[in-house]
């Protein structure tokens, strides 16, 4: 499967893809009202920052607590009780005179609910797909997401210009109900990948077995570590730019479309993987010009090209994918999603606090310059998983790989660890 006219031939997919993005356009259009809200109520860089970028670190409660429940619910069950929590999330937010603290705590309940059954997502494109056409699948969602931020981001700008924002809060609620509906009537139910309850003390043996084995341990770190500071960039942008900043987000998701476009859909295997340093390069290194305080058109020029290394993503989860036993593909999936959109949360805090003590264009560079160092030391611990190029694994391919992964257990130390010494060797 290598065009979008074979993928969305697929119904199941076609439903999953108009529901992200339903739930994105919903999620960047609340964002800006509610950053626009707390920014007019409390001019904090800081309190914005987290009220943009903060809920995510909920995500972390869920991923030391349900987050087996990526693996143990049912997919489409998991995925519709968490659109309709975000569904009475927004309805709620759009309540007048509410307390700061209080939508705080709507949107930390709503997120926590979305990390416990994030996996189920993701891990649902590789059981909807045929093998090998994860990247595609994850790179079109990823567009998707591109897609509705530029249009929620936007929309939502205008909309601030001619509604209140409990107004845009009510145009979200509507949007997390068309998401609800999508799921729910699109999807077939599939059956759980474990037989085991969804507990606490399944969650922590799970995280430790995934986190005990050094190249699952590298991809994550890479995949947190330097998007989130570049994040913290981006939650920046509302007292850079304000009333106009929008603008920025919208400039930032179509560099992010773009990116996601070209890797996932024209680069071949062997090229993804050698595009990963140029793109994990390519991310923080524009927004160091803007200790320059460029005007809002180049601002937004910079934040385009910057925003295309976010691709390096696609190949580093097609890595953590193959490199994951296939009982808790879920699991890792939700993992890797909740500490990158936590590690953005924290990044953006700082990126918050600095900006409180320095201009915020010099902050900007600041945390872009805490990326591309990050990038440099996570770099050479990306050997332990760099595949084996086709013409030297007899043919293999990377589902062949995936499949060889056993359905009782994690894979045998003696096959990762071979894995790993034929991927050093190029």
């Amino acid at each position: 499967m290598r065009t979008y006219s074979e993928l969305f031939a697929v119904r199941e997919f076609r439903h999953l893809f108009l529901a992200n993005c339903a739930g994105i356009a919903a999620h960047t259009s609340s964002s800006l009202a509610l950053g626009a809200l707390t920014y007019a109520t409390t001019g904090s860089a800081l309190l914005t920052a987290l009220s943009m970028f903060g809920a995510p670190l909920a995500g972390v409660l869920g991923s030391v607590t349900l987050l087996s429940a990526a693996d143990s619910v049912p997919p489409r069950r998991a995925m519709t009780i968490a659109a309709l929590v975000a569904l009475a999330g927004a309805a709620a937010q759009a309540v007048p005179g509410l307390p700061l603290w209080a939508r705080f705590a709507i949107i930390g309940l709503v997120t926590y609910v979305a990390s416990i059954t994030a996996g189920a997502r993701w891990a649902l494109i590789n059981d909807i797909l045929p093998g090998g056409a994860y990247v595609l699948g994850r790179s079109t969602m990823n567009a998707s997401v591109g897609i509705m931020q530029i249009a929620g981001f936007g929309v939502g700008g205008v909309l601030l210009v001619w509604l209140s924002p409990y107004q845009v809060f009510l145009v979200a609620a509507g949007l997390r109900a068309v998401a609800a509906a999508m799921v729910w009537f699109g999807l077939t139910e599939r059956p759980t990948r474990t037989t085991e309850r969804t507990s606490t003390a399944r969650t922590w043996r799970v995280n430790r077995e995934l986190w005990a084995d050094p190249g699952r341990r590298s991809l994550l770190l890479n995949l947190w570590l330097p998007n989130g500071l570049v994040v913290g960039c981006e939650a920046l942008f509302v007292p850079y730019a304000g009333d106009r900043a929008g603008f920025l987000f919208a400039a930032g998701a179509l560099g992010m479309l773009a990116g996601d476009v070209l890797v996932g859909r024209f680069l071949p295997p062997e090229a993804r993987q050698r595009a990963v340093l140029p793109l994990r390069l390519l991310l923080p290194v524009p927004y160091l010009v803007f200790l320059l305080r460029p005007e809002l058109p180049v601002a937004m020029l910079l934040a385009l090209i910057a925003s295309v290394g976010f691709a390096a993503s696609l190949p580093l989860q097609e890595r953590l994918i193959a490199h994951s036993p296939t009982y808790a593909r879920g699991q890792v999936l939700g993992l890797q999603q909740n500490g990158m959109l936590a590690g953005q949360a924290v990044c953006a805090i700082v990126a918050g606090t600095v900006a409180d003590h320095l201009p915020v264009h010099q902050s900007v560079a600041v945390l872009a310059g805490l990326s591309l160092v990050a990038t440099g030391l996570l770099a050479p611990g990306l050997r332990r998983t760099r595949p084996v190029p086709a013409r030297r694994a007899a043919g293999t391919e990377a589902g062949a790989l995936i499949g060889t992964l056993t359905e009782e257990g994690p894979v045998s130390r003696a096959a990762t660890s071979g894995w790993r010494r034929r991927g050093t060797r190029r």
